[in-house]
């Protein structure tokens, strides 16, 4: 039986409630002091929970799609390869120009907004660099990215490549990428878990990927809530902290390029839907944006409260497919990648995305064979990332 199957699901609850009932039945017999009743009674009890526990975990599983099969679950399948292919999009027509992004916000900066100075970011290294030499490997620092327009905040870590310390580029300016958790998420998990200073450092001495700052952060600045990177009416501004606010304060620290192609965003899960929802509505920021297991319509749950505030126009506007069908192209590159099996509606939304697409917007899809929505599957998919991105940033 498969682990998301409704047999091994209804197997497993049929003998959750077969267990609850010999608890029932058994408990007036096992009702003395003696040392086997008290171990029947401990056996009955942890037989019952782990029954339950196992039919609320197959449950939940089922429904967010963590693990796509036994393989999937124990680690034991055989690595699938990552596919990687361009959508054949039309050429645009000659002397076409690109349309401006409804939404892109392309107002110039108040001549009061601060710079944010270099010592309100913290600039100790993490444990991850300490005793390692900056220019060989780079290094890692922690900071606290607080924004001037929208007053939100929030910790995560800056990667500085290692041509970012050798000699000759002291005036040199990087490309960056945001990178963001799933929600809730942790900026450290970035590092511990997906190992992104690590993958993007072999993809950079591999020449695949130029050297790139990398901002690892989580997709909410306004936690508990989630504000799916929306500008909430009367709520967290989350759009534009990452759109304006993130790019203006790193680039006040640290030596990163501006203009539209400088900078690029990605992200799984939640992260993954606000990487191609900022690189879509603000391409004057972001070159590019990777959604990796990221869904194509905004959230709506208990953490998101109601983000639209009743407005329907809000509500269309934050589904990316909508925006291809109605809206024009905004000039950026957008890729999706996650699993072809075991993780949700990929395919069928990766396909319907692209063939939604037109010129000016270039795509990209990324792909294993099957997987879940988790880190084994997400960690596969970041070498295709890097590349994506790194082939539309310039500095």
């Amino acid at each position: 039986m498969g682990l998301t199957s409704t047999t091994l699901l209804l197997f497993t609850s049929e003998i959750a409630l077969a267990v609850m009932a010999a608890t029932v039945w058994w408990w007036p017999a096992l009702a003395k002091r003696h040392w086997r009743a008290v171990v029947g009674r401990i056996g009955l009890l942890l037989g019952s929970q782990l029954t339950l526990l196992a039919v609320i975990g197959l449950v939940a599983n089922n429904y967010f799609s963590f693990y796509s099969s036994w393989n999937d679950l124990l680690g034991t399948g055989k690595d699938g390869p990552v596919s990687v292919q361009a959508a054949a999009v039309p050429a645009a027509p000659a002397g076409a120009t690109a349309a401006p992004s409804p939404t892109a916000t392309v107002e110039p900066e108040p001549a009061d907004l601060p710079l944010l100075p270099a010592q309100e970011l913290g600039k100790e290294p993490v444990d991850t660099t300490v005793g390692r030499d900056p220019k060989k490997v780079g290094e890692i620092r922690s900071v606290r990215i607080p924004g001037a327009r929208t007053g939100l905040s929030t910790d995560g870590y800056v990667y500085l490549p290692p041509e970012y310390f050798q000699p000759g580029n002291e005036q040199r300016r990087f490309p960056a990428v945001i990178a963001m958790t799933g929600f809730p998420g942790d900026a450290k998990a970035l590092i511990t878990r997906f190992n992104y200073p690590g993958v993007a450092l072999d993809e950079m001495r591999a020449g695949r990927m130029r050297p790139t700052v990398l901002i690892l952060m989580r997709p909410s600045p306004a936690m508990p809530a989630d504000p799916e990177c929306e500008n909430v009416p009367g709520g967290p501004q989350a759009e534009t902290y990452f759109a304006k606010d993130v790019p203006r304060a790193i680039g006040a620290t640290y030596r990163t390029a501006s203009g539209p192609a400088a900078w690029g965003v990605m992200g799984n899960s939640t992260g993954g839907y606000c990487a191609a929802k900022l690189a879509m509505r603000h391409p004057e920021v972001f070159a590019g944006g990777v959604s990796i297991s990221g869904y194509l319509k905004a959230a709506e749950d208990v953490t998101t409260g109601d983000l639209f505030k009743g407005s329907q126009q809000r509500r269309d506007e934050a589904d990316l497919l909508w925006r291809l069908q109605h809206l024009p192209m905004p000039a950026t590159a957008v890729m999706l990648s996650g699993a072809e099996k075991g993780d949700g509606d990929f395919r069928k939304d990766a396909d319907a995305f692209t063939a939604a697409a037109r010129p000016p917007l270039v795509t990209g899809v990324a792909s294993v064979p099957e997987g879940g929505h988790n880190f084994q599957t997400w960690i596969k998919l970041l070498p295709s990332a890097f590349q994506f991105l790194s082939a539309h940033l310039k500095a």
